[in-house]
């Protein structure tokens, strides 16, 4: 068959212009792999990425109409394009597409080989669809950009939701002594994920309970990144992910922004860390795709713990 059913959307704005409707089915060009989706995982601000909806990530770049959403996947290989090797048809792959493609809530979606990692066997494809986006921010972040070690002290800023709660885990399972802060209701949730302490953010000032902090990694922006700096200890990290902390501050500490990549070797070290039971992504609620309208208005509620997934299969 050459066609297919998707989610898409053929006027730039937000859930109500999505419809789930009949489609062309892609191709896979050189180096790419046709996968038959089975979960697809969906973010908050995606529809207003520029990525979203044209060819360049600041929006400067030509409109991409129409669309189809939600950039993390798993599945099945179902094709391969001229040139791989890397993998075989029937394979159980996940994935982050790159922010300027169609994305994974529709039956088929084409994505680069080079991208894509084995599906850990340990999780359905609800939560496997749940983990790449978060997982590999917390994972570069934490590692790659804040060169994370075995014994450092690390505060994450929005423990409960969903990049911190993987961040939690993963600076954890690193062997960091964790800190986070979180809201009072969720300070039991965020312990067990592996912080040693929460903090109240509404109730303490972090700046007053905590300092000497190798690394920080906020998720949360605004006056709570500015207010890190105060507890860096000196050659400290701060990782931010919302809005870019200064280059660097007094005493050598040193500030990075980046935008998650997609990345195949941070895939695989999330699969290890899975496979150790030492990371579990965290699943709010399961649409199937017909609804995706409603998934995406679900999406602005607040103090939801886990990604919103569509069930494609």
């Amino acid at each position: 068959m050459d066609t297919m059913h998707a989610v898409r959307g053929h006027h730039r704005g937000g859930p109500e212009e999505l419809r789930y409707e009949e489609a062309p089915r892609p191709v896979p060009a050189e180096g790419e792999l046709l996968v038959r989706v089975r979960s697809a995982s969906i973010t908050p601000g995606e529809l207003d990425w520029d990525a979203t909806w044209t060819d360049a990530l600041d929006g400067s770049g030509t409109p991409r109409l129409p669309i189809t959403p939600a950039k993390e996947f798993s599945g099945t290989v179902a094709a391969l394009g001229p040139g791989v090797t890397d993998r075989s048809v029937d394979d159980e792959v996940y994935g982050l597409i790159p922010f300027t493609r169609d994305g994974a809530a529709a039956e088929f979606t084409v994505v680069p080989s080079v991208v894509v990692a084995g599906k850990p066997a340990e999780l359905d494809h609800d939560a496997t669809a749940a983990l790449p986006l978060a997982g590999l921010t917390a994972w570069q972040g934490l590692v790659r950009h804040g060169g994370l070690r075995h014994g450092q002290r690390v505060l994450v800023h929005g423990g409960a939701g969903g990049v911190g709660a993987l961040a939690v885990q993963v600076a954890a399972a690193r062997g960091a002594s964790v800190t986070a802060t979180a809201a009072a209701r969720d300070a039991d949730f965020v312990r067990e994920l592996g912080a040693e302490r929460v903090i109240d953010y509404a109730g303490d000032r972090f700046e007053d309970q905590v300092d000497d902090v190798d690394l920080v990694f906020d998720t949360v922006g605004g006056d709570t990144l500015t207010r890190s700096w105060q507890v860096l200890r000196p050659g400290g990290v701060l990782v931010g992910i919302v809005a870019p902390p200064a280059a660097t501050g007094p005493d050598g500490r040193r500030g990075v922004f980046f935008v998650v990549e997609p990345d195949r070797a941070g895939l695989e070290e999330l699969n290890r860390l899975v496979r150790a039971r030492q990371l579990t992504p965290l699943v709010a609620q399961v649409f199937p795709v017909e609804q995706a309208a409603d998934a995406y208005a679900r999406l602005d509620r607040p103090h939801r713990r886990g990604k919103i997934v569509l069930r494609v299969s």
